[in-house]
């Protein structure tokens, strides 16, 4: 059945616009058969939205009259702010608008391959936490910023002042942006936060090491749940994957079991609750930061994976204690 002609309101849209849409619905079908035939514990019927909040141009319909206005079929000129020129062979373009009513386009773009060698041959395995967001096998601790719980009185506060308004009345909605805008904040710091630093990691380190999370489950204990989504850990390795690539450098993950638990030195196993925070072997005596340790095993393991038998060199910690009095580390070969 042609859908132009049953609905002449889809005739104001491109028509390969339509054409992405149909592919995401097949897309989420095909996925969902998937994982019946496979026996998955989670079906997940696709569910479809009554509003989406991007479409896609992927070959045509799109152009740059100049660095202020962008050609849409369809839609006109638009009047744009070009943050950042696209290099490359323009593939597709995606227009998003997000809860606050604010509408960006991203461009995919293709580049030729060029081989990129990595300016440093240092190496460092991290381990992710609550309490320091990361502290990395060389000792240096990546302080946890706490965007939503430092913003938690305040989001309070425009909650309580939403839930008042009368339903769907401009002090409603008002309230509702004010609300939106918050949220839409802390994850704006969030994502600012993560991009900054895994930027410095990966422009540092030739090879990373980090713990392959189970994040989905780890959400499960409702004491850590807000604590954990709070430091955004899958989007933080997301992000140092392909910078890492992108600079030419390599980041393998690693299975985190029991690796707060071995001793970095003797490889003896330690019973290590959440409450201890200093790791004490009682096998050959080496004292450090239960977070530390944990790192120094994620980049021994990370190391161990990926070079070949019998040339392994495996990390040590030197313990020193610094003049603010913590215990940092001096990685030594």
């Amino acid at each position: 059945m042609d859908l132009k002609c049953c609905n002449p309101e889809i005739k104001k849209v491109h028509s390969q616009v339509l054409q992405n849409v149909s592919d995401r619905v097949s897309k989420a079908f095909d996925n969902f058969f998937r994982r019946l035939k496979n026996k998955d514990k989670e079906k997940g019927y696709p569910r479809f939205k009554s509003k989406i909040n991007s479409i896609t141009y992927p070959q045509s319909g799109f152009k740059f009259m100049n660095n202020k206005k962008l050609r849409i079929s369809k839609m006109g000129n638009i009047p744009i702010v070009l943050h950042r020129a696209p290099k490359g062979n323009i593939k597709t373009m995606t227009i998003k608008v997000n809860k606050l009513g604010e509408w960006s386009a991203y461009f995919s773009c293709e580049t030729p391959e060029i081989e990129i060698k990595h300016s440093s041959d240092k190496f460092v395995g991290i381990d992710m936490g609550v309490e320091s967001f990361a502290i990395l096998s060389n000792g240096k601790q990546i302080e946890n910023p706490k965007y939503l719980i430092k913003s938690e009185e305040k989001l309070k506060k425009l909650q309580r002042k939403f839930s008042r308004k009368k339903l769907r009345s401009n002090n409603w909605r008002k309230a509702k942006f004010n609300l939106t805008g918050a949220h839409l904040k802390i994850a704006n710091q969030r994502a600012d936060f993560l991009h900054k630093v895994s930027s410095k990691i990966a422009n540092k380190y030739s090879f990373i090491a980090v713990e392959n999370l189970s994040i989905k489950n780890m959400v499960k204990n409702h004491h850590l749940a807000k604590s954990i989504s709070d430091v955004s850990w899958g989007n933080f390795v997301k992000m140092l994957s392909y910078k890492a690539v992108k600079s030419g450098g390599m980041l393998i993950k690693v299975n985190p079991r029991n690796t707060s638990k071995t001793c970095s030195e003797c490889g003896a196993i330690i019973e290590m609750p959440l409450s201890k925070r200093e790791f004490n072997c009682l096998e050959c005596g080496f004292v450090c930061h239960r977070d530390l340790n944990a790192s120094l095993n994620i980049l021994g393991q990370g190391m161990s994976e990926f070079k070949p038998v019998g040339d392994i060199v495996r990390p040590s910690l030197k313990a020193v204690v610094c003049e603010s009095g913590t215990i940092c580390g001096e990685l030594l070969e």
